[in-house]
């Protein structure tokens, strides 16, 4: 049995200032009317979970399923930060495979706070991200701006190699009718911006939004039964962690993908997570046609590029500055606009990305289409040993 995105719909990103659950309603209604399938006929609503929204958005499924009217269905709720949105698909999909269900609707929806994520309030002491904020003074950007830092000594990467990044995501995004930002940027207008973390400017960091994003699922035999059209297979799901050789468990996590192990790693995080994919696909990275990647910073998108094994250690400069990651090259990353033209809208935007791989493979990704797509692959790095892959393919 296999397993396929029988329908896709988002709510447009930007700064509304309203409830989440208006924008998971509308993202949710344009996936039901995409697949064809009505409302009555889901059995199952998988919500990503928003921790700024209140209890509402601690219990997102059934937020969501409330909203759409009870129906009888199943609900769940998930939440891995960043990975949300996969981590609700790979459980849509694993009770379809179950044959517990046949028709799964997974939504992801979040408003969020001006500036960048601020850690919950008070003193948290078992908080990793309080922890991280209030005694290391590590704010997101501050450990985006230690990968670059990395990528330029590594590598010899170039703070206009980062901006570069940002000019091609403005670009791809320019015709996403869903984008927050769809505006050109050029090279000295990312370095002419306020500088947030040496070597980052404000421009190679990507705002907060808020937004939606759904999928319909359903086994391939309900959606050929039904006469779904051009369904996309979901081909892999990948949340795994990395593999050490040794532990250590009284330590505390103060980064997003530290760990209190020792020793070096089979694979780094990433590189296990897309090792991970490809594995279940059953396919090589060489087959990837398109690939919507997560670039919080401008220099994560290099370093998602090197995991995903979409070219080797220290080339994905090489891959950027020939226009090979660009649309047209030969390996398109993020033709959506990508987090840079979107912005961070967290249990939304790991669906997100699956609603746009599922537009390119069906030919349905107007003005910004990869030509001839037939396999996807996304990424998404979250909190503290969570992290996604996913892999459509037609």
């Amino acid at each position: 049995m296999s397993v396929v995105i029988a329908g896709a719909g988002m709510h447009p990103w930007g700064k509304w200032g309203r409830n989440f659950t208006e924008y998971g309603v509308r993202a949710a209604r344009e996936a039901l009317q995409d697949s064809g399938i009505a409302w009555a006929d889901v059995d199952l609503v998988v919500g990503g979970e928003t921790v700024r929204n209140g209890y509402a958005g601690y219990v997102a499924g059934s937020t969501f399923a409330q909203a759409l009217g009870w129906n009888g269905a199943r609900i769940a709720t998930s939440y891995a930060a960043c990975a949300t949105g996969a981590q609700a698909i790979d459980t849509a999909r694993a009770r379809i495979l179950a044959g517990m269900s046949e028709v799964a609707l997974v939504v992801g929806a979040d408003t969020t706070p001006k500036g960048f994520l601020a850690p919950n309030a008070g003193e948290r002491w078992n908080d990793p991200d309080w922890l991280r904020f209030r005694l290391l003074g590590m704010t997101n950007p501050a450990y985006f701006a230690l990968y670059a830092r990395r990528r330029m000594d590594l590598y010899g990467a170039t703070a206009e190699d980062f901006a570069q990044v940002k000019v091609k995501n403005a670009k791809h995004g320019l015709t996403n009718p869903n984008a927050r930002f769809r505006k050109e940027s050029s090279v000295e207008e990312v370095l002419a911006s306020p500088m947030v973390s040496d070597p980052l400017h404000l421009l190679d960091i990507c705002a907060t939004s808020d937004g939606a994003a759904a999928v319909v699922l359903t086994s391939a035999d309900y959606a050929r039964k039904h006469g779904i059209a051009s369904p996309v297979t979901v081909a892999a799901v990948s949340t795994v962690t990395p593999t050490f050789p040794n532990t250590v468990i009284d330590m505390p996590l103060l980064a997003t993908d530290s760990s209190a192990l020792t020793g070096v790693p089979e694979r780094t995080f990433k590189e296990s997570i897309g090792q991970a994919a490809y594995e279940e696909a059953g396919i090589d990275p060489s087959d990837v046609d398109v690939a919507e990647v997560y670039d919080l910073s401008t220099a994560l998108e290099l370093d998602w590029i090197e995991d995903l094994q979409l070219c080797k250690r220290g080339e994905a400069e090489a891959l950027l500055r020939a226009g090979d990651t660009t649309l047209g090259g030969r390996i398109p990353v993020n033709p959506s606009g990508g987090l840079a033209c979107f912005g961070e809208a967290v249990p939304a935007q790991a669906i997100a990305q699956v609603c746009e791989l599922t537009w390119q493979l069906q030919g349905r990704a107007e003005g910004r289409q990869v030509e001839g797509a037939r396999v996807g692959i996304t990424a998404n790095q979250g909190l503290f040993g969570h992290g996604s892959s996913v892999i459509l393919s037609v």
